[in-house]
């Protein structure tokens, strides 16, 4: 079992973290959003950073370690299980990295990743200017160090990750350093500042999360994180998945989490992350770095590949780490003892006798077991006998919970293992006590403080809990209820949490006035809330939460199988991301109301319309304005350049397209038809889990035209083999704006951000 212990609260400029962190972070964010291809982000922050890691180069020059810099455009291609599934191919995105090593030279890498990229219409404080700030101070650290590292580590800036993990496919894949890397530390954010978590390890190598424990100075993990966001309940991913996935080499993964409602929006500023978050994170990656570089498991981390770590920290003072295995056989010990307290107890004279009675009267009756507490009640079973089922159920129940998790190869087991453990260990401890007074307070605190740990524990997780899911229900689509998913989730925290003071209501004096309490707090907020008093959004500068609504002014044109235009018209199509919709904007704009909502059209790909990602499951309800057309500057130019019969009895069409840096390719083959393969990512076809296929295309700075090609199973229908759509997004420069999408943006409420850009959408069939 590893422990790791926080330190006294450290000084700024510790371990030779510098106050220039700050510094770093405004001059990153002073550019404004930085989206792939955009010149803020491919040339100012990209010769921002080459500035900074010049400087530190040439003050390390006289040390034991030597720094090599290259600046990687990679191009490639990959499909990726997510969203859906989806391909995605990109075209001279930005890398820079940084090898740091001794001057002789290392065989084996540690790899340390940020990103600088932003979305759109975010200047992308917290996601991710501040961890790449974190890494340049870091990097400055350890270049500046008097002795020579045993290891070498490459700091990696990749300025495409949201666009669906690119830059750093394109360096796993493609960077001739990237066989040398060992393992990985991913920088991310799914909030505001705050402490940083570790939500993912692995997959295996324990060493990793032993060398957290160890290493870390404020830390912050937890295996229930992991296994939560693996399971694909919270739709996001990471860097994390490209390195494990592409590169098959283990991780560590941190995030921001705190104050998520900020998370992709305009609020996403350097001067809403304290100091002390940069601080403490700065101090977390160089300690942990630092270990990495001059342990010995980096040089054959295959050798302690195998094996899982059960992890957690207690209020970020002491992280618990051991591996599975041992907590597999603690879970099971501890069930079995459970079960030997509840036969024992059940197999007692008196308990026999007791419950024999009591099924008597129940056959007698014929009363449901729902009835049994209150039968006992009415047959004058004393209080105490009450309480004790009340806690011999909850005991049960939660072993229950131990040995399911356990069977199943959850970690996150060692939860219900200390609900079993310290309330069991807690009453048979206290069963003199209990036994000679009875619920005497005494006894009562004495009881409580036992349970402190476990519930303590598990406040802080369910604190954990809130704070990553509320935000993300405000951007989890229309089709969630929020309320809904939130109050199951208060409920199911109630019976936790209560499940073993349930006993004290039949031990207290009165339980009427208890009842009676509880009753009471819950009809006054039952009252507030239909009454509306909880409005779900602010635009208070001190905390806001916005509500996100995406508009593209766009225009469609569709092309028959003769090539001509069938149809064209342009508008404002505006999706909400949230369950509410547009019913909190509509008294506002009036125009929005659900006499211009949309409906899928099934015949063309992707319902029709421009989708940037494939969330179209996520995202039903959305509204088309009519507005005048789009002429944006520069218009995507798209062609076929060829098409012919194949020998094996395919039709294979190959493409040219010139458009913006960012574009969206969908296909549907039409009934009979099928794809067979095609140029991207292995040449096998990825479809969407709605029988289409998305391609999601990015290109930084110089890209040549995009050219692609498929292959398609011919069922000469009288419809044509395929339906190809294609749409651009402009989502910087001249043409991201138009004067319709202006006008519309100035009459949104301060208390939403709605995102905008133009884009176009072209559909043909052939």
């Amino acid at each position: 079992v590893y422990i790791g212990y926080l330190n006294v609260k450290l000084p700024h400029g510790h371990c030779g973290v510098s106050n220039d962190l700050q510094k770093h972070l405004e001059r990153i964010t002073s550019v404004g959003p930085r989206p792939t291809g955009s010149p803020e982000n491919e040339v100012l922050t990209v010769n921002f950073l080459l500035e900074q890691i010049e400087h530190i180069k040439a003050d390390s020059a006289s040390g034991p370690n030597s720094v090599t810099v290259d600046v990687q455009r990679p191009t490639g291609s990959f499909s990726i299980d997510f969203l859906g599934g989806f391909t995605s191919y990109y075209d001279r995105v930005s890398n820079i990295a940084v090898r740091l090593e001794p001057k002789a030279g290392a065989q084996h890498l540690m790899l340390a990743n940020c990103h600088f990229d932003s979305v759109a219409n975010s200047p992308g404080a917290s996601d991710d200017a501040v961890s790449c700030a974190v890494m340049l101070e870091v990097l400055h650290s350890l270049a500046n160090l008097s002795t020579p590292l045993r290891h070498g580590v490459v700091f990696l800036f990749n300025g495409a990750e949201e666009n669906v993990l690119q830059a750093s496919h394109g360096f796993i894949t493609q960077h001739p350093w990237a066989k040398q890397v060992r393992a990985f530390i991913n920088l991310e954010a799914a909030g505001v500042g705050g402490k940083e978590v570790v939500f993912q390890t692995g997959p295996e190598n324990p060493w990793l999360v032993q060398a957290y424990v160890h290493a870390a100075k404020h830390p912050f993990a937890s295996v229930v994180g992991q296994e939560v966001f693996q399971s694909g309940v919270i739709p996001s991913d990471t860097d994390f998945r490209i390195y494990r996935d592409f590169g098959n080499i283990p991780g560590i993964d941190l995030a921001f989490i705190e104050n998520g409602f900020l998370y992709h929006t305009k609020y996403d500023t350097s001067d809403r992350i304290l100091t002390d978050s940069i601080q403490r994170a700065g101090d977390n990656i160089l300690a942990v770095l630092k270990h990495l570089v001059m342990s010995e498991e980096l040089a054959d981390s295959s050798e302690y590949r195998h094996g899982n770590m059960v992890f957690f920290d207690l209020l970020g003072m002491v992280v618990v780490a051991y591996p599975a295995r041992v907590g597999t056989i603690i879970n099971y010990m501890t069930a079995m003892a459970t079960f030997l307290y509840l036969f024992k107890k059940c197999s007692h004279p008196s308990n026999v006798v007791f419950l024999l009675h009591t099924v008597s009267i129940h056959q007698r009756r014929g009363l449901f077991l729902a009835d049994l507490v209150c039968l006992f009640l009415l047959q004058g079973v004393r209080r105490l006998e009450v309480g004790e089922l009340y806690f011999d159920v909850s005991l049960l129940l939660w072993c229950g919970a131990l040995v399911y998790l356990t069977a199943n190869g959850l970690c996150s087991a060692y939860v219900p293992m200390l609900m079993v453990a310290f309330p069991l260990t807690t009453k048979l401890l206290l069963a003199r006590e209990f036994k000679l007074r009875g619920a005497s307070i005494k006894y009562s605190v004495l009881y409580q403080l036992g349970l402190a740990l476990p519930y303590v524990h598990f406040m802080f997780l369910i604190w954990v809990v809130f704070e990553i899911f509320t935000p993300i229900l405000g951007r989890s689509g229309t089709e969630i209820p929020p309320d809904v998913v939130l109050a199951t989730l208060v409920t199911l925290t109630t019976l936790f949490l209560s499940s073993f003071f349930l006993h004290f209501i039949y031990l207290a004096r009165s339980t009427k006035w208890l009842l009676a309490g509880l009753g009471t707090v819950f009809t006054v907020f039952l009252v507030l809330v239909l009454c509306g008093m909880f409005f779900p959004y602010t635009a208070d500068p001190s905390g806001p939460r916005p509500k996100r609504v995406f508009l593209q002014h766009t225009t469609r044109t569709f092309h028959g199988l003769d090539g001509q235009v069938k149809s064209r018209d342009s508008g404002l199509w505006i999706n909400s991301f949230d369950y509410t919709g547009m019913q909190h904007i509509t008294p506002i704009i009036p125009e929005i109301n659900d006499t211009i909502r949309t409906s899928c059209q099934e015949d063309r790909p992707f319902c029709g319309y421009p989708w940037f990602l494939p969330v179209k499951f996520l995202v039903k309800k959305n509204w088309y304005l009519p507005a005048p057309e789009v002429f944006p500057k520069s218009p995507i130019e798209f062609q076929v350049l060829s098409k012919e019969q194949t020998k094996w009895g395919t039709v294979k069409i190959t493409f040219e397209v010139k458009g913006p840096s960012h574009m969206s390719l969908y296909l549907r083959p039409h009934q009979g038809a099928s794809l067979s393969s095609w140029s991207f990512g292995d040449g096998v076809p990825q479809y969407h889990l709605a029988g289409e296929y998305f391609i999601f295309y990015s290109h930084g700075l110089d890209a040549p035209a995009w050219n692609f090609w498929f292959e398609i199973q011919d069922p000469s229908g009288p419809e044509g083999m395929i339906s190809v759509a294609i749409s651009s997004h402009y989502f910087f420069g001249e043409d991201q704006r138009t004067v319709q999408l202006e006008d519309m943006l100035q009459r949104f409420p301060k208390w939403a951000f709605p995102s905008s850009w133009v884009s176009t959408y072209h559909m043909y069939r052939y």
